[in-house]
């Protein structure tokens, strides 16, 4: 007689409402990443400092607030709910590719010491329009229904599937903050790709006329949800914030290229005269 063995999801199994916010995630080995990762960026703000080149504080504010939004969403209750729902997957998703990622990036920890007080240094290697098509691959490998029902049987699979979503997204901003001039219509078409595929595939989700992810179809009632119900809030929450933020964004570039552009002859004419 063969025995099958059920896995116990990275986030525990699914929670009860009532103990939701005792169910905190204590990974000693995740917590230890996230204050070495901080310590590390500290380090290298004082290091700045030393040489004369300090990081702005208010790009220093924004790394530590992005990585603290990182670490809840990756350590609070969050967690285990979204082993219940699938819209607290997604949640957990949009938190770190569109609020952690970008404050991180903010705050420039990328960028040598050497250059740290110069705003147009970017990063070598950046292309916004290759760091837009990684991050929709990514988005869309993850939220296809096979690998995202793995990601519930293997501890490995899933933290793949952060790291990756989390790295693209830092890849992402990357290219779109702080873009120099000569990138900034790359800069723009990677907003708007970006934008028009978080909405394309939300809208797939939402819209979709049955529930697509297993790991769910037995979690959701105690939420008082359906299966159904829980996938096209999760459409929902990854349809409107992604396409609204990322159409945003390369609206304010697009904006700054036009005032750039404009106020570049005005200038040069007055020189002339």
């Amino acid at each position: 007689m063969s025995t099958q063995v059920l896995q116990t999801p990275y986030c525990g199994l699914p929670p009860a409402p009532a103990d939701l916010w005792a169910r905190w995630n204590f990974d000693p080995i995740l917590i230890s990443v996230l204050v070495v990762c901080a310590a590390a960026y500290g380090w290298k703000a004082t290091a700045a400092r030393r040489q004369g080149q300090a990081i702005a504080a208010w790009r220093q504010a924004s790394f530590y607030v992005g990585w603290a939004i990182t670490a809840l969403a990756l350590i609070s209750p969050l967690c285990p709910l979204s082993v219940s729902l699938f819209a607290a997957r997604v949640g957990q998703h949009i938190i770190l590719a569109l609020i952690g990622a970008p404050l991180v990036v903010t705050g420039r920890p990328f960028t040598r010491v050497e250059n740290v007080s110069n705003p147009a240094t970017k990063p070598r290697g950046i292309a916004p329009l290759s760091a837009a098509a990684l991050f929709a691959a990514s988005i869309w490998f993850w939220h296809a229904p096979a690998p995202y029902a793995e990601t519930f049987r293997s501890s490995f699979v899933y933290w793949s599937m952060h790291v990756s979503v989390y790295g693209a997204a830092l890849w992402l901003w990357a290219s779109l903050i702080d873009a120099p001039p000569a990138k900034a219509m790359h800069v723009v078409l990677a907003g708007l790709f970006s934008s028009i595929q978080m909405g394309f595939l939300g809208a797939l989700i939402t819209f979709a006329p049955r529930a697509l992810y297993t790991p769910h179809l037995l979690t959701t009632v105690v939420w008082n949800l359906t299966p159904l119900q829980d996938q096209q809030l999760g459409g929902a929450i990854m349809w409107v914030p992604g396409c609204v933020l990322f159409f945003i964004t390369s609206m304010l570039i697009l904006w700054q290229e036009i005032i750039r552009s404009e106020i570049a002859p005005a200038r040069a004419n007055a020189v002339s005269r």
